[in-house]
């Protein structure tokens, strides 16, 4: 019993980067419902062209909210002001409904968020967007 616990775990980890670089490259993909809004560039390296209706989201995961040169709403920014740094957590979580999670990062029942889009499902996005920044 101990060694089939043993060869699972081993299993496991081995099928781990796998899973992960399938979540990033899903990511990826569905990263094709946010470009109307959002690029993403290192400086002058585009990885992906998109809109500027919304930030520039490169390196997003460990940035404080409302710090990139973007005209943030006042919500937003004081989010960022409270503490409020990127994970992918709580990008999953803004992005389900980014009125309702600023009202809770704030305290402030009028807090709004500029993005109106809403997307339940965007686990992979956020892993992709966190595997931009790493170098």
């Amino acid at each position: 019993m101990k060694r089939a616990l043993t060869i699972a775990a081993a299993l496991g980890a081995l099928g781990a980067p796998a899973y992960a670089d399938s979540h990033i490259a899903q990511g990826e993909n569905d990263f094709k419902k946010c470009k109307a809004c959002h690029t993403i560039a290192n400086g002058d390296d585009v990885i992906i062209k998109g809109g500027r209706t919304g930030p520039n989201l490169f390196g997003v995961v460990g940035r404080v909210a409302g710090t990139e040169d973007f005209k943030y709403s006042a919500s937003m920014i004081a989010a960022g002001e409270a503490g409020l740094v990127w994970t992918e957590e709580s990008l999953v979580a803004y992005v389900a409904d980014p009125n309702a999670f600023l009202k809770e990062a704030t305290g402030d029942s009028s807090a709004r968020s500029k993005m109106s889009f809403k997307l339940k499902d965007s686990a992979d996005i956020a892993a992709y967007l966190a595997s931009l920044g790493e170098e």
